[in-house]
């Protein structure tokens, strides 16, 4: 096994360690300065022997190229932070000991220098390497003294000196690589919760914004200061320039103000732009007794239709699917007996038309109950990959069979090229194509012509399958086509308007589109845009894009 010395930094004090670094190299540049400064005066090198000034402005020379160096690459010895850190160390002490030497009046300061150098140091290496600079720079001390020192007791002080500041050496290093690693978890600590601010801040935005309700912030002076896209909308798409409450929606200042001096709220719908749903505006305080700042929300009226329908439609369902089980049971009896009549030879022909009046009342009351139940069951798709183009075909020949068609013609048209694949419930997008084939044998007819109708499966934009229900009967008004999806709407006298409605549930829940599209030169189209088989990764991507002739 293999250690590496000088591990890499830590990636979350990589700027902690770039200034430790600037600063190290600065001193250094300072404390060369100092040397030169102490090497070239005249009483900074008392009690000297002739020829040791000479060598210490050569120390103090060198030691100031090698800081201008190390100063000049500061940025470029970033990736190797600790290296360089450990080699510069080797040469501060090597050059305060040099230094201690050739100026000994000078000693205290330059190992009190020498302190700043290992203390930055232990910043930045570990705990074992900054001891054993300490440790260096002790010995190095210590060996000097005792190479130069005298029997008497000026000797005994300079070893004392010299033992005191090795004390120093390894307290301060040691202390300050503890102070240095609580930094990094600090600063690791902040950078963690400052990412998680962000990060919340961001999806807070996120939610306000795509929030269907409403928001708006308003300061005292009746300016909006946020707003999200719900509340745009609601307000009439204005400028981003157009701040002022009052000229935006006068109204919503105006509820404000009666709101901010009463305390009373006005829950009446009101119309803040033409074109745009009621809304009923709801008033709150950023912080309690404090009205600089004012949340408006804007619920919208048609939203809470919508829901107040759902939970309609869900308590309607479970009775009705009640209701619905008791009267299969009798009115299976009654069309039991009616067929038993119907076979009767001693009937006239009034009696068999209201036996046959009886039937076909049965038949409809029977596609009601129908209808009610699969509202109230919801049943979850199973879904497969199916090739809407053989299924279209096993469907029209399945429904031809089953179904008395007369004159009325049903085809299935498949796109020529690739199979098209899509992901449904084949049961369910049984009974969704079912019923839009039974709707436009129904509906889709000219005046005194019989239907015809088209079962088109085909590919889109990238891809995507679709299989299209098409008719040329008279079309579909624009004012009923808005409202052809809602339950129980409907412009036939005998019809139940759920229909459609169960036919765009069911698609919805095999993640598919049901839509109304006008055909040109008249007639109907609902598109069922499904989804596509999800491809494997080594499967090339291809975009097959076909039309059916119409």
């Amino acid at each position: 096994m293999s250690s590496t010395p000088f591990p890499p930094a830590p990636r979350e004090g990589i700027a902690t360690i770039r200034h430790e670094l600037s600063f190290l190299n600065a001193f250094r540049l300072v404390q060369a300065l100092v040397y030169v400064g102490l090497a070239f005066s005249n009483g900074g090198l008392g009690g000297l022997q002739p020829g040791v000034p000479d060598f210490a402005r050569s120390v103090a020379s060198l030691y100031l190229l090698f800081a201008l160096v190390s100063m000049l690459l500061n940025r470029r010895s970033m990736p190797y932070a600790r290296m360089a850190v450990a080699a510069a160390l080797v040469v501060d002490i090597v050059a305060a000991v040099l230094a201690i030497a050739a100026m000994h009046d000078a000693r205290i300061g330059i190992a009190m220098m020498l302190a700043v150098n290992l203390s930055v140091g232990a910043l930045i290496l570990p705990l074992r390497l900054s001891s054993f600079f300490a440790a260096l720079a002790t010995l190095g001390i210590l060996g000097r003294t005792l190479l130069t020192a005298d029997n008497g007791t000026t000797g005994e002080r300079d070893l004392l000196e010299a033992a005191l500041f090795g004390l120093a050496y390894f307290a301060s290093t040691t202390l300050c690589h503890v102070l240095g690693r609580q930094l990094r978890a600090t600063e690791a600590l902040a950078e963690q919760r400052s990412s998680d601010l962000a990060n919340l801040s961001q999806v807070n935005e996120l939610i306000i914004r795509r929030m269907k309700t409403g928001v708006l912030l308003v300061d005292d002076a009746n300016r909006i200061h946020q707003i999200n896209e719900s509340a745009w909308m609601l307000m009439g798409n204005p400028g981003a320039d157009q701040r002022d409450l009052g000229q935006l929606a006068p109204e919503l200042s105006r509820r404000l103000y009666h709101w901010m001096t009463s305390g009373k709220l006005d829950e009446t719908a009101t119309q803040l732009a033409d074109g745009v749903p009621e809304v009923v505006p709801r008033f709150t305080r950023l912080a309690p007794n404090d009205d600089s700042h004012v949340l408006i929300f804007l619920d919208d009226t048609s939203l809470l239709s919508r829901r107040a329908e759902e939970l309609t439609l869900t308590s309607l369902g479970r009775l009705s699917a009640s209701i619905a089980h008791e009267i299969r049971n009798p009115l299976a009896a009654i069309r039991y007996s009616a067929q038993l009549l119907a076979e009767s030879k001693s009937m006239d022909s009034t009696d068999q038309r209201m036996v046959e009046i009886i039937n076909n009342h049965c038949i409809r009351l029977n596609e009601i109950i129908e209808n009610i139940l699969q509202l109230s069951r919801r049943e979850r798709s199973r879904p497969e990959t199916l090739d809407l183009g053989h299924w279209a075909q096993a469907f029209v020949e399945e429904y031809s069979q089953g179904n008395d068609l007369g004159a009325d013609s049903l085809r299935a048209i498949a796109s020529s090229g690739a199979p098209v694949a899509a992901v449904a419930d084949p049961q369910q997008l049984q009974q969704v194509v079912w019923n839009l084939v039974q709707n436009a044998l129904r509906y889709g007819r000219l005046p005194g012509e019989p239907a015809r109708v088209m079962v088109v499966t085909r590919q889109g934009e990238h891809g995507v399958p679709i299989l299209e229900v098409i008719d040329r009967g008279p079309g579909i008004a624009p004012k009923v086509a808005a409202q052809i999806f809602e339950p129980f709407y409907t412009t036939h006298e005998y019809g139940t308007g759920l229909g459609l409605y169960l036919a765009r549930q069911m698609s919805d829940a095999n993640q598919a589109a049901l839509e109304y599209v006008r055909v040109a030169g008249g007639g109907s189209c609902f598109r069922l845009v499904l989804t596509p088989p999800a491809r494997s990764p080594a499967e090339p991507a291809e975009t097959t894009q076909s039309t059916a002739t119409r």
